[in-house]
Parts: structure tokens; C-alpha cells; sequence
């Protein structure tokens, strides 16, 4: 066992290297000077189509509205990740992760659009009726049946990895941090969330995305309210937070505390690491979500879609990163959700920890249920719709096993089939960025016709 860890332990640091991170970055910059900047300067526009489109889309076409659509996506990637994930880049790589992790957002917001637009474009109608999306099929359908099987390598690896990322993992976390604050035992907080989940399963992507546009908007604003109350109790350290993120982003930082030290590829390799297993844009998970969007033009869910990379990271992962840095407990050895924790306990004394929990725990929840939806389009690509309703039942046991065991290999496995989802996805954008581009300009070309 310890051979066969190693050996996927070596696969990890080569996926998750400096290629994958070029790679991931440099797609999102070719993607971003290709849309000539669209994503960053239409982000008004874009919040105007989320708020129009919360009842219905523009026709009867998809499943769920727009807005859900954004809000199902946003269930999985608001999770473990902005509370955890950003605590870990600090730990490992400084305060200067975190402008690389701004900077992964502002390219991913270019590579999420991307990603909707295509998934809308190429999508199919299953034998349900249901349109179905993603890498699997715009590879399919826009790349040729040539490409078919990097569509299949796409499916096999997200379908395994939604275990790991978007099922134990987050079950796991969530039982650690209930039993470390309100004592409950893991094998409660396994049954607890089992029997939340199936509720919610039942009702397929429509239960999903009312779910979502209910939980992850009230989660997120509450979050990011806290948040501010402690940036405002610790105001006067923020302009001495800024000046260290923006410092040691290029420079290298000394150890001092429990910090170990950290060069600047640790800033640049965590910041974007943890930037992207946040916000997941180049992962090709969020567009299996936008591609059951209520509407006809590929451009508008995009518009939509890239809003989830800024909300998650820009707004949702800055809060987090500036409590901690601001609170100085960055330097006190802990990491991961420990150290979100202690920085906004420090804050608000008593009962912040708590709300550090709570929180956690309903990212972790929606996080289970919009990756569950991923897992099961993935598995339909592959073996046809007979094959939902096992992995849906396959789905809810694995949570009770996910929140009791030691996930220490099953994380090395995911994390690493999270990375190689990546691959065939960036290789797909890349060859159908025409599409992206063409669909773009005709789109905006019409809207100055009209005068809109």
C-alpha cells in the first residue's frame, strides 16, 4: 500500500507541478487577451444577466434558470477550499499567495466563461429530456468524434474524483471541525449529512438548484459579513496586510513564529494551487452545471458563469486571507481550517470559531450536492442514464465512510484525478477558442447594432 501511495504521491507533484500551473494560467491568459478583456470589463453586465435571469431564462430551453445555474456551480466550488484552502496557501507559501490567488481568478474568470459558453453551444438532450453538458460533450461535439476520447478520459477522472474532492473530503472536514467545537462524533455528523443529501438528490438537478439559490447566497453574504466585522475590528492592521501581500508576492519572506519561511515559487505555487481548487476554473466542472441554464445564447450564461470565479475567489477567498493576515496569527504554526479559526476567534472572541464551523459545514454540504451532480452527468456520458440511480445510491453511502475514515490516500488520489480532469478541458479550450472568440464578437457586434 505504502508503494502504491508513493507512487501516486509522485503522479501528484508532477500534475500539480509547474507545467499544470502554467498551463492552467497561461489558458486563462490567452483566453482573457483573446476576449480582449470582456470577462473583467463586462463584470457590471454580467451581474445585471444574473440578476435578470433568477425567475426564468430568455426561453424555454434547460432545466433550471440561470441564476441557479450559477448558484449550482457555486455549491461546489464555495466550500472547504475558501475556508481551509486559502489558510493553507498563507501557511505554506505567505501572505503573497494570496495576489497569486487574485491573479488566478482574474485569468479563470476568462477560462470559466469559456468553459459555459462552449457547454451551452455544444450541449445534447438526453433521453430524459434533460440537456446535458460539459468537457465531454463540447469535446465530442465541437472537437469531432476523433477527439471522442479525451471527452472519455474527462468523464472517467471527474466521476472518480467527485468522491474524493466532492464527497469524502468535505465529509471529513465537516465531522473534524463539528466534533473539535460542539463534540459530536464523527459517525453522527456521517448519518446527518447521508440522509440531508438523499433529500436532495431525490429531486435531480431542479431539487439541486433551488437548494443552491436558497443555501449559497445566504451562506456566502453571511460569511463575507462576518468577515468585514473582524476587517473592521483589525482595520488598522489592513493597510500593513496589503503592503506584506503585495511585498512577498516577489519577494521572498524570512520565518518568524510558527511560519517556516517561504521563497516565491511557494507563493506562486500555493497561491495558484489552492486559487484554482477553490474557484475550480480550468477544471471543467463548473460548465456541466451551466450547460442546464435556461437560454438559447451560449454568451449570456457566460457572462453569468464567469461571475462564479470572482465571487468565489476575489470576494469569498479574500475574506478569509485578510482576516487571517490582518489578525497576525498567520505566524502561529497552525494551518488549514484550525487557522481560519483562530484568526476570526481572535477577532471575535467567544463564539468566532463557531461561526468558522458552522460555516464549514454548510460549505462542505453544498459542496457535496453540486459535485454529486457533476459525478452523475459524467457517469451518464459514459454508461447512458440506467447508470444514475446507482451512482446516486453509490453517492450517499460513501458519506457516512467519507466523515469516520483516515482520507489521507483517497485525498492523494483525488487531488491527483482533480489535476488530470484539467488536461483534456484546457486542451479543449484551446482548439475551440475560435468558438469562443467568434460567438463573442457576433454577440457584442449585435448589441451595438441594437444600441444596447
Amino acid at each position: 500500500m505504502e508503494a502504491i501511495s508513493d507512487f501516486i504521491g509522485q503522479i501528484n507533484g508532477l500534475v500539480w507541478g509547474p507545467p499544470m500551473l502554467v498551463m492552467i494560467l497561461g489558458v486563462g491568459l490567452f483566453l482573457s487577451i483573446g476576449l480582449k478583456l470582456m470577462p473583467i470589463l463586462k463584470l457590471g453586465a454580467g451581474f445585471r444577466l444574473m440578476w435578470s435571469g433568477r425567475a426564468r431564462g430568455d426561453d424555454s430551453d434547460g432545466e433550471i434558470p440561470p441564476f441557479q445555474a450559477l448558484m449550482t456551480a457555486l455549491s461546489a466550488t464555495v466550500g472547504t477550499g475558501n475556508i481551509a484552502g486559502v489558510a493553507t496557501a498563507v501557511f505554506l507559501g505567505g501572505p503573497g499567495a494570496l495576489f497569486w490567488m487574485w491573479l488566478t481568478a482574474l485569468v479563470g474568470m476568462a477560462t470559466k466563461y469559456s468553459e459555459a459558453v462552449l457547454a451551452v453551444r455544444f450541449r445534447e438532450v438526453d433521453e430524459r429530456g434533460d440537456h446535458v453538458g460539459g468537457p465531454m460533450y463540447y469535446i465530442r461535439n465541437g472537437l469531432g468524434s476523433k477527439w471522442a476520447w479525451l471527452g472519455i478520459l474527462f468523464a472517467i477522472f471527474a466521476s472518480v474524483a467527485a468522491f474524493g474532492i466532492g464527497n469524502t473530503v468535505q465529509a471529513n472536514s465537516v465531522a473534524d471541525v463539528l466534533e473539535a467545537n460542539f463534540g459530536l462524533p464523527h459517525w453522527v455528523t456521517g448519518v446527518i449529512l447521508m440522509v440531508l443529501v438523499g433529500l436532495v438528490l431525490i429531486g435531480g438537478i431542479r431539487r439541486i438548484g433551488h437548494v443552491a439559490s436558497a443555501l449559497v447566497p445566504l451562506m456566502a453574504v453571511s460569511y463575507v459579513l462576518v468577515g468585514l466585522v473582524v476587517l473592521a475590528i483589525n482595520a488598522s492592521a489592513i493597510p500593513e496586510a496589503f503592503r506584506v501581500i503585495f511585498t512577498h508576492a516577489f519577494s521572498p519572506i524570512a520565518a518568524q513564529g510558527g511560519f517556516a519561511g517561504a521563497a516565491v515559487w511557494a507563493a506562486i505555487r500555493f497561491g495558484v494551487a489552492r486559487g484554482i481548487f477553490s474557484n475550480e476554473a480550468g477544471l471543467g466542472s463548473a460548465p456541466i452545471a451551466h450547460a442546464a441554464a435556461q437560454t438559447k445564447v451560449p454568451v449570456k450564461q457566460g457572462m453569468v458563469a464567469m461571475l462564479g470565479t470572482f465571487i468565489d475567489t476575489i470576494i469569498v477567498c479574500s475574506i478569509t486571507g485578510l482576516v487571517i493576515i490582518t489578525s497576525g496569527v498567520w505566524t502561529s504554526g497552525e494551518t488549514g481550517a484550525a487557522l481560519t479559526s483562530l484568526a476570526f476567534e481572535q477577532g471575535l472572541p467567544g463564539f468566532g470559531n463557531y461561526l468558522v464551523a458552522i460555516a464549514l459545514a454548510i460549505f462542505a454540504f453544498t459542496t457535496i450536492i453540486g459535485w454529486s451532480f457533476y459525478g452523475e452527468r459524467c457517469i451518464e456520458f459514459l454508461f447512458g442514464v440506467k447508470a444514475i440511480v446507482p451512482y446516486r445510491v453509490l453517492w450517499i453511502l460513501a458519506i457516512p465512510v467519507g466523515a469516520t475514515v483516515k482520507l489521507g490516500f483517497i485525498w492523494l488520489v483525488a487531488d491527483t484525478l482533480n489535476a488530470m480532469m484539467a488536461l483534456p478541458n484546457l486542451i479543449a479550450l484551446l482548439l475551440l477558442s475560435p468558438v469562443v472568440f467568434r460567438l463573442t464578437r457576433e454577440y457584442f457586434d449585435k448589441e451595438r447594432k441594437l444600441g444596447v
